[in-house]
């Protein structure tokens, strides 16, 4: 019997083969997923060119190009994203406001946020994040005045209260995460100590501990954070860390999937898709007590019974990799 051929697409005299775009939209998720903002922003680019794109994507596309600094595209695409109305409206519009600052577009953002606040747009409980929002960009716009009349470059005051720890657990993991992000490229210095109260206070997720040692760890901070997650306690120096990919243990077993997995390149993407969201929400420890060569084991068996191949296997490790794919989500509670 003849198999059924699928139906191509055509786009500008291209052919787009079927799974095409949703192969192109799950990878570039996945790379930002995994905080890859570089390489999400090729993957949805490119699925872009053969779809119009609905809210999920030009979301994740929006926020990538904010993280690789490509300001004007983000812009570009918040304006089509706002267009829309989307169901994410206030994230989105936070997004959009953040970027025309960054573009030094301080006046659209001042008559932006007055607008909105006269139209009574912004819930009641987003409505003080919004002020703030106008009034430091009403000083950054103050600042930048001064340093265009003096020739001088300043680096932008950073909003300490934000990272004091009481305010900082008040918001969501989501919020608390997109705060960390927004200070990936600024100098950290200034905030170290608020860095380790947000790693050691018990209301911490393991992914914003995580992320948080891994600013200290970029910058090269020299200093002593006690780490508690997963029942296990160690206190480190981010100097002297090195970051997840990087360690010991997940090097040899990044190495030894390649190798057990060549023949078998769908498993072995979902494998190292695992490892690279566990080996980051359990930093700075490495899968606690376990062999690499177990590690190796464990995750391939756990991808095959995904795929419905189940066989004997150590399932106190199973259960672990059920925890950490659990802990590394984010959910918005």
């Amino acid at each position: 019997m003849r198999r059924k051929r699928g139906k191509l697409q055509k786009h500008q005299n291209v052919i787009v083969f079927p799974g095409t775009i949703e192969r192109l939209i799950a990878e570039g998720q996945r790379y930002a997923e995994n905080y890859q903002y570089d390489k999400a922003v090729v993957s949805l680019r490119e699925a872009l060119q053969y779809t119009e794109g609905d809210e999920s994507l030009l979301s994740v596309y929006a926020f990538a190009l904010y993280e690789i600094r490509n300001f004007q595209e983000a812009k570009v695409i918040c304006e089509k994203l706002l267009a829309i109305g989307p169901q994410l409206y206030i994230e989105t519009m936070e997004l959009y406001l953040t970027v025309l600052m960054e573009l030094k577009e301080f006046k659209q953002v001042e008559t932006l946020i007055d607008s909105l606040l006269e139209e009574d747009v912004i819930p009641l409980e987003s409505q003080d994040k919004f002020i703030h929002i106008k009034n430091l960009n009403a000083m950054i716009a103050d600042k930048q005045d001064e340093v265009q009349a003096d020739g001088v470059v300043i680096e932008i005051e950073i909003a300490y209260e934000q990272f004091e720890a009481d305010q900082f657990f008040s918001q969501t993991n989501l919020l608390q995460m997109q705060q960390l992000q927004a200070v990936r490229e600024v100098n950290i210095r200034p905030l170290k100590e608020q860095m380790v109260a947000i790693i050691e206070d018990e209301r911490a997720h393991p992914m914003i501990q995580s992320f948080a040692l891994y600013l200290l760890v970029q910058q090269e901070i020299d200093l002593e954070v006690q780490v508690k997650k997963f029942d296990e306690v160690s206190t480190v120096n981010p100097s002297q860390l090195q970051f997840p990919d990087e360690m010991p243990v997940a090097k040899k077993v990044l190495k030894l999937v390649e190798s057990a997995l060549e023949r078998e390149p769908s498993t072995l993407e979902m494998v190292q898709y695992l490892l690279a969201r566990h080996m980051f929400v359990t930093y700075p420890f490495e899968w606690f007590h376990y062999q690499s060569e177990e590690i190796v084991e464990g995750y391939i068996d756990f991808v095959h019974a995904m795929f419905g191949e189940v066989k004997e296997t150590d399932y106190d490790f199973m259960d672990l990799l059920n925890l950490l794919e659990e802990q590394s989500e984010l959910f918005d509670v």
